[in-house]
């Protein structure tokens, strides 16, 4: 008996949205462990620290190579997706501090937390602006771009594990 409920196939956005649930799952761990006494816990604070920067730093490469250039060709309004673009900078100029940091002290817990709240303003914007825009474009094909984001988050990961 078919389902009369039909959903609709997983897109570019669904992937990305995935994406952004996963980091706020691991924001969500690293502020548990700053109320943790345990004696591992800065060294498991740099552990999901540096998964994040690595998820963070993939997802916004894959947005900025494929997803926005596409969207941008597709909608007409661009000035959200220069909003992204400047809050991915910023973004990533905290992930640069916190990849760099050598102590796990009161300053870095600080530029993760902050890190979370930069994101979570920004997949709000990304979910309830951009995604529908880019769902509502015509021409923009978001299944077979999920494809594309798909093996390229999956090359990037390679590298980035390969070299660390």
């Amino acid at each position: 008996m078919p389902n009369s409920t039909k959903r609709a196939a997983p897109d570019a956005c669904s992937l990305l949205d995935t994406d952004h649930r996963n980091v706020k799952k691991m924001f969500k761990a690293y502020e548990e462990l700053t109320h943790s006494r345990a004696a591992d816990v800065q060294q498991k604070k740099r552990e999901l620290a540096n998964q994040i920067c690595t998820e963070l730093t993939v997802h916004a490469q894959i947005e900025e190579e494929i997803f926005y250039p596409a969207v941008r060709e597709a909608i007409s309004e661009t000035d959200l997706l220069d909003e992204a673009e400047v809050e991915h900078t910023s973004a990533k100029e905290l992930i640069a501090q916190i990849e760099a940091a050598t102590e796990v002290d009161d300053k870095f817990d600080a530029k993760v937390i902050v890190l979370g709240e930069y994101i979570d303003h920004h997949v709000k914007e990304e979910r309830n602006e951009i995604f529908a825009k880019a769902r509502a474009a015509r021409g923009l094909d978001l299944v077979a771009m999920r494809e594309q984001l798909a093996a390229r988050k999956e090359e990037l990961m390679e590298e980035l594990t390969a070299a660390a």
